[in-house]
């Protein structure tokens, strides 16, 4: 995983715990890190997995989270037809 791959899912964790209220027990506003990782996205290089920008830009972000953590065979298949 690059550095950037790794900044990117800090901030998808960080996105999920302020969207659930799983670090504070209340919600917190996403918007500040939606707009980091999204960001991110666009600061990766060429050559990127295309699953992974695919899931970035279309801000499946679970989907992305698990394939930046090894666990891409946990996706299901979206309604696009791309797992």
């Amino acid at each position: 995983m690059t550095a950037l791959e790794s900044e990117i899912l800090e901030a998808l964790i960080r996105l999920e715990n302020a969207a659930t209220g799983a670090t504070t027990g209340q919600r917190e506003s996403v918007l500040p890190l939606v707009q980091r990782v999204s960001e991110l996205t666009h600061a990766l290089p060429p050559g990127t997995s295309p699953d992974l920008l695919h899931y970035l830009h279309k801000r499946s972000y679970e989907k992305a989270r698990f394939w930046l953590q090894g666990r891409d065979a946990e996706n299901a298949q979206g309604n696009c037809g791309h797992v």
